[in-house]
């Protein structure tokens, strides 16, 4: 259950919902935020190496998700590219929480959710293997769209 999320550019989303009903404190909300800037910075460094960010402005930008539950992580993404102003900005996930893809759809031109139960608990649910993807992992897929987006590359 998340209290919220952040995003690049200083985007924070809070639950309202969660933070009130949990009675979180804005000491511990102040704490959180600064580990998860603190770990989104490092992952940033790890990821994107020295590559300057993608212009975003005109084009139309995917954002790709495994599943939406509270959808706040979409919601902070979709915030932080939405002031790149993009010329259109589509939300997927194969699997989501009807309310959430619903919300959404307040700041995004479109969202695509292939399944969107009655009783939504978790994403993981929908899995066979819902395994945290690793830096490793994730830095050898980044190389291999890249390697893909190069005119003439077949990458296995």
């Amino acid at each position: 259950l998340a209290m919220g999320a952040i995003a690049s550019g200083g985007v924070r989303i809070l639950n309202e919902t969660v933070v009130t009903s949990l009675r979180i404190p804005p000491a511990t909300i102040e704490e959180v935020t600064a580990h998860e800037e603190a770990e989104l910075a490092r992952r940033e460094r790890q990821y994107r190496d020295a590559r300057p960010w993608p212009n975003l402005h005109g084009r139309t930008v995917m954002l790709v998700d495994d599943g939406l539950a509270t959808g706040a992580t979409m919601h902070a993404a979709a915030i932080a590219v939405r002031r790149q102003e993009p010329a259109r900005l589509i939300v997927a996930a194969p699997v989501a929480a009807l309310e959430t893809c619903n919300a959404l759809r307040a700041v995004v031109d479109e969202i695509v959710c292939a399944i969107t139960p009655e009783r939504f608990h978790a994403v993981g649910l929908w899995y066979d293997d819902f395994e945290q993807t690793t830096d490793d992992e994730v830095r050898e897929l980044l190389a291999r769209a890249g390697q893909a987006m190069q005119p003439g590359t077949i990458v296995k």
